[in-house]
């Protein structure tokens, strides 16, 4: 965002509109990279989708004075968005597979809590590592930019082959049944409760 906007003279409001792609792509393909995590599990999607992410920075990289979108930055931007797409559904797939239908809940909690720190520790650390200076003009900060796209990149890779040393195997991501509108009560306990009661069947009301 920085280097478009201080380098490439954008406005904050296109440095932002220059980045759905991402989103678009996110949308089109999340629900079929989940489909896909079913069948095979979560490693593969895993490994491979941050390399693609790590490739997106990588074309990224190619950006600084002159750059077009067409040509220099929306390809960075749609293959960077085709890795998250391969990673993400399967990530969350694979981490509300891991625990009980209980204890859904905390686990989609911890997994957002855990990339929106990660998410804020990268804008916090990252710029300082590489030493992106935004008072040194145009160069400086493309100098910096292309060292904290190199780094991102390099830490994708990183994360990709600690997944495929790491998941072993997923458990099978089924979808949970849905009560109807004419049985309202799924605990097995009160069912069997229900169905004692009135000398019904346990699918019966409670």
């Amino acid at each position: 965002m920085l280097e478009l906007q201080l380098v490439l003279g954008y406005s904050a409001l296109e440095a932002g509109a220059s980045l759905l792609p991402v989103t678009t792509v996110m949308l089109l393909l999340s629900s079929r990279m989940g489909q896909v995590a079913q069948r095979v599990g979560p490693r593969w999607p895993m490994s491979i989708g941050p390399a693609v992410v790590a490739a997106g920075l990588l074309l990224l990289a190619r950006v600084g004075p002159g750059s077009t979108y067409v040509t220099d930055i929306l390809p960075g931007v749609v293959v960077f968005g085709l890795g998250l797409a391969v990673t993400v559904a399967p990530l969350t797939a694979a981490v509300l597979a891991a625990v009980d239908d209980a204890r859904m809940g905390v686990a989609s909690g911890v997994n957002n809590a855990v990339a929106r720190v990660a998410g804020l520790l990268a804008v916090a650390v990252l710029p300082a590592a590489v030493g992106l200076d935004i008072a040194g003009g145009p160069d400086t900060v493309t100098d910096g930019f292309h060292r904290a796209v190199l780094a991102g990149a390099g830490l994708c890779v990183a994360g990709g082959l600690v997944a495929f040393v790491t998941i072993r195997r997923g458990a099978t991501v089924g979808t949970p049944a849905q009560p109807g509108v004419d049985q309202p009560c799924h605990d097995p306990c009160l069912a069997t409760s229900g169905s004692r009661s009135t000398g019904g069947s346990a699918t019966g009301t409670a």
